[in-house]
């Protein structure tokens, strides 16, 4: 019999199909076309610093083996650069003018892209961890930077990884983009978990962590994180990275937790790359914009793989079919952390 799913807070169902249900193996997409995108001239790779704009930020190794936090200027390309964050030459937002008014409607606000190596292909699956460590205070800093702000309500931290997520370039990078308004997602999961906490006193997200850990879902964990596959997974072999301790954003993450996130991304973006032939994800944090939520919120990393394809039910619905158990999507990424 299939199940009918609802999400932990939003309201959106799944239904999660077993009689149609899938072995990894069918999913396997080649990927072969993102490969061919690759460019003679990447301007995300060393050397071609030129082909950017200057870079708002850029992490180079010191002598001493410490990091060294910079900026580009007009006449200046930082070179031997760990990670450099670059405004997208196609933005989706762009910042006010000098005297501009914020007037709605207008799309103010920020759209950079993180260069997470100086390696074309040292994406998080196969990264070191410690330039994954780079990279994630990379996030940190524009984080902070952008959500400082006053046109800004949110800032969104992602990846699109392979041309079918939306990724044109195919050297390893992730984009930021600052909004002055809150998007519907993350609107609808603050309303929803607030409402919780005014009922019980209790963060929703805290009871899911609880719950999942002892879950046929769960995945892995390490001292900080937890990861796992929803309850109402969206899509095949989805995956949520969640900290342990109570947080509404990451922006004051500590070093420890911020080396345990980057072994647990790369652990589990490593099995994603292994068990289905490197797929086409996206990623994305969800946090609380503000401090106001910081009771009641919990922030956390959503992996999609994007695997199948939403037609006119999942559209004109809002209703998804899900053809891989999140409890078999689980068990299936867990055998490979125990074998690597």
């Amino acid at each position: 019999m299939n199940e009918l799913r609802k999400d932990y807070l939003l309201s959106r169902w799944v239904v999660i199909a077993t009689h149609r249900k899938r072995r990894p193996t069918d999913l396997v997409k080649k990927n072969a076309a993102f490969q061919a995108t690759k460019l003679s001239s990447c301007p995300f790779c060393p050397g071609n610093e030129h082909m950017t704009p200057p870079a708002q930020l850029v992490f180079l190794a010191s002598d001493d083996g410490n990091i060294v936090k910079d900026k580009d200027t007009d006449g200046l390309r930082h070179k031997n650069w760990l990670i450099r964050c670059v405004r997208n030459l196609y933005s989706a937002f762009s910042p006010p003018r000098k005297g501009e008014s914020f007037e709605e409607g207008k799309a103010i606000g920020h759209h950079e892209v993180l260069i997470e190596s100086p390696n074309h292909d040292e994406h998080p699956a196969v990264a070191k961890p410690q330039q994954l460590i780079q990279v994630i205070n990379g996030y940190i800093d524009r984080l902070k930077v952008l959500s400082s702000k006053p046109y800004v309500r949110y800032v969104s931290v992602f990846r699109n990884h392979g041309l079918e997520a939306g990724a044109s370039l195919s050297h390893a990078h992730s984009q930021v983009i600052a909004a002055p308004m809150l998007p519907r997602i993350p609107a609808e999961e603050l309303k929803a978990s607030r409402d919780i906490h005014e009922r019980n006193g209790r963060c929703a997200f805290c009871e899911i962590l609880e719950r999942e850990r002892k879950s046929p879902r769960l995945i892995m964990e390490n001292q900080s994180f937890i990861a796992f596959a929803p309850w109402a997974s969206v899509h095949p072999f989805e995956f949520w990275i969640m900290p342990k301790a109570h947080a509404s954003t990451f922006k004051d993450i500590k070093p420890g937790p911020v080396k345990d996130l980057a072994i647990i991304m790369k652990n589990c973006l490593g099995g994603l790359k292994s068990l289905l032939n490197d797929p086409p994800y996206n990623y994305g944090f969800h946090i609380g914009p503000n401090a106001k939520t910081s009771e009641f919120y919990h922030w956390h990393l959503e992996v999609y793989p994007k695997l199948t394809i939403w037609a006119g039910f999942e559209k004109s619905t809002g209703i998804y079919i899900n053809v891989v158990p999140p409890e078999d999507a689980a068990q299936n990424l867990k055998k490979l952390m125990k074998s690597q």
